[in-house]
């Protein structure tokens, strides 16, 4: 049964018994505790905080998931991927245990023809809480599963929470036996290998405390309506059905590996080494896809980092599998084709994905390729140093900085003859794990663990948003807040969040800064910091209590500042401006995955690969000014969100809509966006757009800065400022500027080929002077000098390989030290006769380096090292010479 047919079975099932099909949430979580969408009840949770009314009160839903937490164990295990979907069926305060229970074993057992998985009910163990009777009953007396086969847990293993206070609840696992080739009998408790759990119910009845994420919280009480949360892993159960060993080989995945396994030469099955890397590419190859199609791009942080270590990862495997050709575009081809059955809309993305994919690639490969000397400048600064290892926070910069993988740092620095703090290193990463789930963590709390006294507030009604029709409203503070707790009062100096009943002040959302203002009374001024919203309903300000006292029920004023909300207007009607002439200039693919907008300022993210030229940027920042100056009208509507993708809205790629959206249009169709943000009414109103930069934020993704207004107007006057004061340094007229600067760049740089010729040109003649000078020892020509002048490291080497050169057709083994600031650095050399004599460029570089009290060390035939004493190089050389006549003479 294919991966595609269990997902429709399942949704069709659960329609029929009265549930809500409700289509997968972008991976992008609407929700501030998740960077990404990472469990099937994720995009539910604010009905089953309370956060929110449920719209249904039975739904049922596929939904894509991504978690990375333990991302290096991918691979190593049967069941363990960085992306998966759940399957669940969802109850808000409808059924409870007396009907998710049959619901989950009759879709098991039903037959195939029946529209059900047609599991044989004797291979089929069930798991309850501790405590849990109820359970236990229906699964005895209702469902007819034998005692022998239903076994309890504790709270570890049968009990969810959110890991904070908050709902949970007693969960209930159904296990399918796979027979003693998987492990000894006993049921569940005994073996989860061979007894596999395949589906999980969620029992969400009561109220935690504070306390372990786990077990040993109190149990506060009951939840005012109980919920049901089940499921199961369509990857896991596809895996059971389709009788395969691991995740990796059921219908979807494996398609993937093949082709991995075809592009690279390696052979499935052949090696674990190989069998743990294909599978990583074909685990890591699929979430990166559906992470693109979703609107994340390749970036340093955030989501965007999670896209970039895995598709990187993945590049990397397939270097280490033996293909040093691009992979990618074939790769992203074979998952859309595998995984639209399931997500049609891939297909429609197909090229936008494979863009950013492949383009990330190339970069990859070009900083694998620049690795040398981007290392190199690392391990000259050791060395300048007086040291031979690269420290870890080096070898961890170019890990997280440059996605240089260890152990490409640790061949690089053998062959310099250095070594890496591998310790440091590790620690470092270990610390960056620890940071990632410290934050993950306070997201959770700040996101949700405060959620009671939000959830009261909310249960009063929605905050009115009367922001786009006038600027000042009365209004009613229903709820103080400090530090997550209520408070009835506050005075002068405090910083508090104010909750009123109606508020004209824009909270920060669509990529819109939220708006400044005041909120007044007799008596009483508040200084607005900020604005959010919570469960997208709740206007909450923080603000600064400037003078008088506030309190719950006062009746005040709230009021924007007017030049701020002119300055927000023309700037976010600015970033429409700008991204449909983004489109008209570059195509329809250009399209916008982010924004920021405050007064007189815009940035705009878009995805394409390649900069901007010159005429490109001066074409879009003209495309805009006329729209501007045509003066083209503003209108907003609301209509159902069917009807807006019918007309071409556009939305923002991660943004989460309700059924009935607002369209803002400028000129029509010419820009017709879905957003909540506050606007001008008219084009001319925006004023000047001036582009200020554009650069790369990521591989296939670029970003336009701008200015609008009088922000524009006072940029351009600094620009002309500039632009006088550089003509009269450089005595020319301001049109000739750019003529002038090309010369004087010209002429530094002969300058510089000069001198390099030059210092060339003197190392050629040190070079036959020391040939001249060659001595034999033991039947070996030995060149074992000292420069007088300081040299860098790499003029040292390029030295000793030219002296070896030249000795060719001899045994052979060149010795050069000289100064480099100050501290001694020594470089040995040695022919094929040489090392056939018994001669390691690595063994005498570490002779001269122990005597210049340092270290080094690196291949048979180049070698590197220094040290701290720069009075001992006659010494060093003395020894070198000495060691190669005993090891020749031997």
């Amino acid at each position: 049964m294919h991966s595609a047919d269990i997902s429709s079975r399942a949704l069709r099932f659960f329609e029929t018994q009265g549930h809500t099909v409700v289509p997968s949430a972008s991976l992008i979580a609407d929700d501030p505790t998740l960077l990404l969408i990472n469990a099937g009840m994720a995009p539910f949770k604010p009905y089953f905080l309370g956060e929110a009314p449920p719209p249904f009160r039975r739904a049922t839903s596929l939904q894509k998931c991504v978690r990375t937490v333990d991302i290096e164990e991918v691979g190593k295990t049967s069941r363990h991927g960085s992306f998966f979907q759940m399957f669940g069926n969802f109850s808000f305060g409808d059924y409870f245990k007396e009907k998710a229970i049959p619901f989950a074993w009759e879709f098991l057992t039903s037959s195939a023809a029946d529209g059900g998985l047609g599991l044989p009910e004797d291979k089929l163990w069930v798991t309850v809480y501790l405590d849990d009777d109820e359970a236990e009953h229906i699964w005895r007396n209702e469902i007819g599963v034998p005692a022998e086969r239903i076994q309890r847990l504790g709270m570890s293993e049968n009990f969810w929470s959110m890991g904070v206070p908050g709902p949970c609840g007693p969960c209930s696992e159904i296990c399918f036996d796979r027979g003693p080739d998987f492990g000894r009998d006993g049921g569940p408790v005994a073996n989860d290998e061979r007894y596999l759990e395949i589906w999980n119910l969620v029992f969400m009845q009561n109220i935690r405390g504070e306390g372990p994420a786990k077990e040993g919280y109190p149990i506060l009480g009951d939840l005012p309506s109980k919920n049901i949360d089940t499921g199961f892993g369509l990857e896991r159960m596809a895996a059971l059905l389709q009788n395969v060993p691991t995740i990796f080989d059921i219908d979807t995945t494996r398609q993937i590996l093949d082709l991995a396994a075809e592009l690279s030469g390696a052979k499935y099955g052949a090696s674990v080494r190989n069998d743990v890397a294909l599978r990583v590419v074909a685990d890591h190859i699929l979430t990166s896809v559906m992470l693109i199609g979703d609107g994340v791009t390749p970036s340093n942080d955030g989501r965007g980092y999670i896209l970039r270590r895995i598709l990187r990862r993945a590049v990397r495997m397939m270097r280490l599998l033996g293909s040093e050709d691009p992979v990618v575009h074939e790769l992203v081809a074979r998952t859309v084709q595998v995984m639209s059955p399931m997500y049609p809309e891939l297909t429609g993305e197909h090229e936008r994905i494979d863009r950013v994919a492949v383009a990330e690639e190339g970069a990859f490969v070009q900083t694998l390729r620049a690795g040398t000397a981007i290392f190199d400048l690392a391990a000259e600064e050791v060395r300048k140093s007086s040291s031979l290892v690269l420290p870890g926070d080096k070898a961890f910069q170019l890990h997280d900085t440059y996605g240089f993988p260890i152990d490409l740092t640790l061949e690089m620095a053998s062959e310099a003859g250095l070594t890496v703090d591998e310790a440091g290193f590790r620690r470092l990463m270990e610390e960056q794990r620890a940071r990632a789930k410290a934050d993950a963590a306070a997201r959770k709390t700040g996101g949700h663990g405060e959620t009671g006294v939000y959830r009261d507030l909310l249960a009063l009604g929605p905050t009115e948003f009367t922001g786009y029709g006038e600027l000042e409203s009365e209004a009613v503070v229903r709820g103080l807040i400090r530090e997550g707790e209520r408070i009835q009062a506050a005075e002068e100096g405090d910083i508090i969040e104010v909750v009123l009943d109606r508020t004209p002040l824009y909270a920060e959302s669509g990529g819109q800064e939220s708006d400044a203002g005041t909120i007044v009374a007799d008596g009483t001024e508040l200084e607005v910091l900020d604005v959010q919203k919570v469960a997208r309903k709740l206007w909450v300000h923080q603000v600064r209590v400037l003078r008088g006292e506030v309190t719950e029920g006062l009746n005040v004023w709230a009021k924007v500042d007017p030049e701020w909300r002119i300055g927000a207007r023309q700037a976010h009607s600015g970033t429409h401006i700008v991204h449909a002439a983004l489109r008209q200039v570059l195509g329809p693919t250009a399209l916008q995955s982010g924004s920021y907008n405050k007064p007189g300022y815009l940035r705009l993210d878009f995805s394409w690969t390649g900069s901007l030229s010159p005429e490109t940027r001066s074409e879009i920042e003209e495309v805009s000014n006329l729209a501007v100056r045509r003066d083209l009208p503003v209108a907003v509507e609301y209509m159902p969100l069917p009807r807006a993708r019918e007309i071409g809205a556009l939305a923002l790629f991660g943004e989460t809509y309700d059924e009935e959206v607002r369209v803002v249009e400028i000129g029509g169709a010419w820009s017709r966006e879905l957003c909540g943000g506050t606007h001008v009414s008219h084009a001319s109103q925006v004023g000047p757009l001036t582009l200020i930069s554009e650069s790369s934020v990521g591989s296939g993704l670029r970003r336009i800065e701008a200015y609008s207004g009088i922000e524009a107007v006072r940029f351009l006057s600094k620009e002309r400022a500039l632009a006088v004061n550089v003509a009269d340094i450089l005595q020319v007229p301001t049109a000739e500027i750019a003529d002038r600067v090309s010369v004087l760049v010209k002429q530094l740089r002969d300058a510089e080929k000069e001198i390099a010729r030059f210092r060339a040109g003197q190392l050629q003649r040190l070079a036959d002077e020391f040939v001249k000078d060659v001595s034999t020892v033991g039947g070996v020509s030995v060149v074992a000098e000292h420069l007088s002048e300081p040299a860098t490291g790499d003029e040292l080497r390029a030295l000793a390989l030219d002296i070896r050169d030249r000795l060719k057709g001899r045994p052979a083994a060149v010795i050069v030290t000289a100064l480099s600031s100050d501290k001694p650095i020594v470089v040995a050399a040695v022919n094929e006769q040489g090392r056939a004599r018994g001669l390691k460029a690595g063994d005498l570089v570490r002779t001269a380096a122990k005597v210049l009290k340092g270290g080094g060390g690196g291949k048979p035939d180049i070698a590197q090292g220094g040290g701290t004493d720069p009075l001992a190089t006659t010494e060093a050389l003395q020894e070198v010479r000495r060691v190669i006549g005993e090891s020749v003479s031997s």
